[in-house]
């Protein structure tokens, strides 16, 4: 049965393409598109709320009949439930084994509030065996509210409402951890970002045949 894999917030979906090469093994970059035995192994579904990055992404994609890319508001919902539960019913699965979150919490936490975040995490949790989070730290969250006071825009509407900041990778794997039925498996450092890859697994899944 192949790994299914979520990649959420994939953007113009160079990083997953990457993702996709690492977790196969597939490390050169001239390597033919869709090389023999990788769709048995490892169908990856890449969503992101901007159509027209998703649009790109689909138009670059070199490994098609792997990876999916696909518009979805991962917050709504109303289209976020039936879609996925269409993915995955296509292979006879409830959830996936391994889920990516790369640089996407500031963003659902700055739109969505403290509940929104608690929302957001929860709901990784309970769809993936396996969750790799890279979370921005809050001077990102500091940045990004300069930034939008400088083109004259108005503040983020939760920003100064937000209760859990300051470490935000230490809050993410305490939610993960204490609210979520998850544990953290692997703390890989810093990137050269100074931010945090954090690998967590359910405590609660079972594994699907």
């Amino acid at each position: 049965r192949p790994l299914l894999g979520l990649d959420v917030g994939c953007n113009s979906g160079e990083l997953s393409v990457a993702l996709y090469q690492h977790l196969l093994g597939l490390q050169d970059s001239n390597s033919s598109p869709e090389p023999p035995g990788a769709r048995k192994e490892l169908k990856l579904l890449c969503c992101d709320i901007d159509p027209e990055l998703i649009r790109r992404a689909q138009q670059s994609s070199p490994f098609p009949a792997s990876i999916s890319f696909a518009s979805l508001d991962i917050m709504d919902s109303g289209a976020r439930e039936p879609f996925l539960s269409s993915y995955l019913e296509r292979f006879g699965r409830s959830s996936f084994d391994i889920g990516f979150c790369m640089s996407v919490t500031m963003w659902i936490h700055l739109n969505h509030g403290d509940r929104g975040l608690l929302e957001f995490l929860a709901l990784l949790a309970s769809l993936c065996t396996f969750l790799l989070v890279e979370p921005q730290p809050w001077k990102c969250y500091r940045a990004a509210a300069r930034r939008l006071r400088r083109l004259g825009r108005a503040d983020f509407e939760h920003f100064r409402s937000l209760r859990i900041n300051g470490d935000m990778a230490e809050s993410i794997t305490r939610i993960l951890t204490q609210e979520c039925a998850m544990e953290l498996v692997c703390s890989f450092g810093s990137t050269s970002w100074d931010r945090s890859l954090l690998l967590f697994k359910s405590t609660s899944a079972q594994p699907e045949g």
